[in-house]
């Protein structure tokens, strides 16, 4: 099939999934059911027809609004649908393999749903946290059965174990220090999240990256709590991109 096409079906297909992933940001911290009742206006009820729901291009037509009662529609639909389809799009022209492809996309578009979920909510539902996790394991159980071993599967539960347990240690420690919670559960799962992901060393530089992206907002919001699992799905994106660059650079650097 032209390479072209392929981009152009993932694309549709990642509008689609992050058409779905705005129903898990809005149903989900409510306790709702993501796949019943279907799609309504939450002020006037009015159930949508299938043309209100085509992903980005429904928005636009309606001009933000509701079709029914006219009520404003939130722009974080078509930028998350928006935003999915691209992350989609580049995740395939990394991986190529579509079994290891379809894993990884569902786990970072999982950990998009988290990263919207936080910043309005500041909650990270177990249900969506655990199926990043799971699906990144699943990414290296497909690299392994692609690769005849279980070579991939074995390091990347490894990994996943071996970050969520040291991160857990570490915030329980830094609790008893501090005499409060220093860290959530949900950090610890998005950690193994992370690790099954990226491996180590590149876990550790996520982390990193992730700090030194969230020190402006936290400087900025004073007074004001900042979510931290948006600044560690950027990190773990950043490095599963660019993982090769990034640890060839500081190898350089620290090494001369």
């Amino acid at each position: 099939m032209n390479e072209t096409l392929i981009l152009l079906l993932i694309f549709i297909l990642g509008l689609t999934v992050g058409s779905f992933l705005n129903v898990v940001i809005y149903r989900t911290p409510r306790g709702e059911n993501i796949a019943w009742p279907g799609s309504h206006c939450p002020k006037c009820g009015k159930s949508l027809r299938w043309y209100h729901n085509i992903p980005l291009l429904s928005w636009l037509v309606l001009g933000g609004k509701c079709a029914f009662c006219g009520e404003k529609i939130s722009f974080r639909y078509p930028l998350i649908e928006l935003l999915n389809a691209l992350l989609w799009t580049i995740l395939w022209l990394k991986i190529g393999h579509p079994l290891e492809f379809f894993f990884i996309a569902a786990s970072f578009s999982a950990l998009l749903a988290l990263t919207a979920i936080d910043f309005e909510y500041y909650a990270v539902p177990d249900s969506v946290n655990f199926f990043a996790l799971g699906s990144a394991l699943l990414a290296a159980a497909a690299r392994s059965w692609q690769n005849g071993t279980w070579e991939y599967a074995l390091l990347a539960l490894k990994d996943a174990v071996l970050a969520a347990g040291g991160l857990w240690l570490l915030a329980w420690l830094l609790g008893k220090a501090l005499n409060k919670e220093a860290m959530g559960g949900a950090d610890v799962i998005v950690a193994g999240t992370m690790a099954a992901l990226l491996g180590f060393p590149a876990f550790f530089v996520a982390l990193f990256v992730a700090a030194l992206l969230a020190i402006i907002p936290s400087l900025l919001a004073k007074d004001t709590v900042v979510p931290f699992v948006p600044f560690l799905a950027m990190g773990t994106l950043i490095l599963y991109l660019f993982d090769r660059p990034i640890l060839t650079a500081l190898e350089r650097y620290i090494y001369g």
